[in-house]
């Protein structure tokens, strides 16, 4: 009886037992809903960071993709262009000058194997990067290997679609040379008249391919700029958060 009324009337029972610091709700004045709100608003803030990466990431291999099926298209049309041109294109019992042949000779080879190389390119890549773009997770972006190839990626798009069109504009040149110089009476008129034609439209040609050039340069300057600043802002922002949630 008297162990029975002990418990019951003992002042340090379990029922009636004070927290050993009062005060730790009250540290620095900080209430639990503050607390929640900071570490919410700094999970919240991290999670839009890695937000805006994945989609940077996605947005490079978008584009990687799209430069290797234009490049494929481009390359795959024009080397086959050449190829009948340089297969169905006869010469005549002329006596062609030795320059003007070898020029139709060199410009038909570097055309083709310029083409060939940027198909080649596409061939190889695009498939990986296509079976990565298909999987519908954003983590997958990673397992895509179009930021170790972007160099072999510029480099065929830049082949497929500057050098080997300037290739082809040139080849038609030298082609009607080829044709039209064994013809008699207007076939130098009318070889002149393509040469005529053409170098105006070759120098509009690399004028714009300069001007291309040298706009989308700056327009990437431009974004990296912005990116860069955003991820200032967020910088600061993240400091202040994670200075927050350690006061908290």
């Amino acid at each position: 009886m008297q162990a029975g009324g002990g418990a019951e009337g003992e002042p340090g029972g379990e029922g009636e037992r004070e927290p050993l610091n009062p005060e730790a709700a009250d540290t620095l004045g900080v209430s639990p809903t503050y607390r929640e709100f900071v570490r919410h608003s700094y999970l919240e803030l991290m999670g839009a960071n890695q937000h805006s990466l994945h989609a940077l990431n996605w947005r490079r291999l978008y584009l990687s993709r799209a430069k290797l099926k234009a490049s494929s298209r481009t390359s795959a049309l024009l080397s086959g262009f050449a190829m009948v041109a340089m297969v169905e294109v006869q010469l005549e019992d002329y006596d062609y000058p030795p320059g003007l042949l070898m020029a139709f000779s060199v410009c038909t080879t570097v055309l083709v194997a310029v083409h060939l190389f940027a198909l080649m390119v596409s061939t190889c890549i695009l498939p990986n990067i296509e079976a990565v773009s298909n999987i519908h997770n954003l983590n997958s972006v990673n397992e895509s290997p179009h930021e170790r190839m972007h160099r072999y990626i510029e480099l065929a798009w830049g082949f497929s679609t500057a050098l080997g069109i300037f290739l082809f504009l040139t080849e038609v040149v030298l082609i009607c040379w080829v044709k039209f110089m064994p013809v008699g009476g207007g076939g130098w008129d009318a070889a002149v008249a393509s040469t005529v034609i053409m170098v105006p439209v070759g120098v509009v040609f690399v004028v714009f391919a300069l001007h291309f050039y040298r706009s989308l340069v700056s327009h990437k300057t431009d974004r990296h700029q912005q990116e860069l600043e955003e991820l200032s802002k967020i910088k600061y922002q993240l400091d202040g958060e994670a200075t927050a949630v350690q006061t908290v």
